[in-house]
């Protein structure tokens, strides 16, 4: 075993960085004690030499949550209702069916389908669901089901997790999300959720769905009062990740990164946990774009830090807008703002303002589309959010 390399002194850190350097744990470590903005620039400049310096992406999605029922009871989550509670529901295939017309007739590709981990739930639910989708709309990505519901599923179904992952391909599965990833440190873990899925199995998962060429994103949520260690800890487990995916699945690794600070507002952890403000934000996502040398894509959260740290992040190393999303319910529940979907034309707004070419991509960040930007904005908005500026209140 070699020894691992010194860290380097703080005058080689960024210079090394900034050339692609790959970075050690305490390397990544020390970026959390240099100055945000010399770390912001570093972050830049590998964003634009990693992927198109003038183009920002987005995709055109919607979350659909087809169940809240939940057993696990996740201290951040305000989103989960037991069965017994008024306003637990379960959805069906046509309501399921009418939210994707929506999101049809504005163009959209891709629905994210999670729901809460409800033991009420058989296989044939799933596999239908997967089924009437892609027999009704054939031109609709499914990405579904988090790590945490399909380990429900291979411990409930009697399923080996290959045999599982199979059923569900053959039914029409295009990929998983990556909820479930916050910290991939136990330790956290445990103190925020306690019957959360472990670390061990969500990449047990990940690792599966990416070596049978299913789509995965790499997520992180910070302000648990986890520790930089920590921070830098799951940069590198993501990082580990991606290079076996590249080796040894032809490349089939996490399409991007996303992350996003802690929501307390309306969850049992409000007032325990310090969530994260926009300053730490804009720094985690800085260190993502240089620790993560494996993943050219990095996605800005507007969802949890509203429009304006959404476009600053722009600059701080993110390359993506993420997407419209048309509907959320998870994150917004629990921060208690009303803030679940954008336009088009706000998305566009942003990366125009911001100084970038936008372009709609589909799940895998294949450009797909080059709207004309000019005569989008020049349009009357296209909803009541429509008016909703960059520089409003969000």
């Amino acid at each position: 075993m070699t020894a691992p390399a010194p860290t380097p002194a703080a005058g080689d850190l960024l210079p090394r960085a900034a050339r692609g350097d790959r970075l050690t744990h305490a390397e990544i470590e020390a970026l959390y004690h240099q100055p945000l903005p010399d770390v912001a620039a570093v972050a830049h400049h590998l964003r634009l030499t990693r992927r198109d310096p003038d183009t920002v992406t987005f995709l055109i999605d919607r979350n659909i949550n087809y169940t809240n029922i939940c057993n696990v009871g996740c201290n951040f989550c305000a989103f989960y209702r037991t069965r017994r509670q008024k306003d637990s529901y379960t959805l069906d295939y046509e309501q399921i069916s009418h939210k994707i017309r929506e999101l049809e007739a504005v163009g959209g590709t891709r629905i994210l389908l999670q729901g809460g981990v409800n033991p009420e739930l058989g296989l044939d639910y799933y596999t239908g669901l997967l089924r009437h989708v892609k027999a009704n709309h054939p031109t609709i990505r499914i990405d579904a089901f988090s790590p945490e519901e399909v380990l429900f599923m291979e411990k409930t179904f009697g399923l080996s997790l290959d045999e599982l992952l199979d059923t569900l391909i053959e039914a029409g599965l295009d990929g998983l999300p990556g909820a479930g990833g916050e910290i991939l440190e136990d330790d956290v873990r445990a103190k925020a959720a306690p019957a959360r899925i472990r670390s061990e199995d969500w990449f047990r998962i990940i690792d599966a769905a990416q070596r049978k060429g299913l789509y995965t994103i790499a997520t992180m949520v910070i302000g648990f009062g986890e520790t930089y260690a920590q921070r830098a800890s799951h940069l590198l487990k993501i990082r580990e990740q991606q290079d076996k995916a590249n080796r040894e699945y032809d490349g089939n690794g996490f399409s991007g990164f996303a992350m996003w600070t802690l929501q307390t507002e309306h969850t049992r952890l409000h007032g325990k946990a310090p969530g994260a403000t926009a300053h730490e934000y804009l720094q985690q996502l800085a260190i993502a774009r240089i620790a993560l040398d494996n993943i050219p894509n990095i996605q800005a959260s507007w969802p949890a830090q509203g429009f304006k740290v959404g476009q600053a992040a722009l600059y701080y190393g993110a390359n993506d807008l993420g997407s419209t999303m048309l509907e959320e319910n998870v994150v917004s529940a629990a921060a208690g703002h009303d803030r679940h979907q954008a336009t088009v034309r706000e998305l566009i707004r942003i990366a125009v303002d911001a100084g970038f070419t936008p372009a709609i991509r589909n799940s895998r960040f294949q450009i797909i589309d080059w709207p004309d930007a000019q005569a989008i904005l020049n349009r009357a908005p296209e909803n009541p959010e429509g008016d909703r500026a960059v520089g409003a209140a969000s």
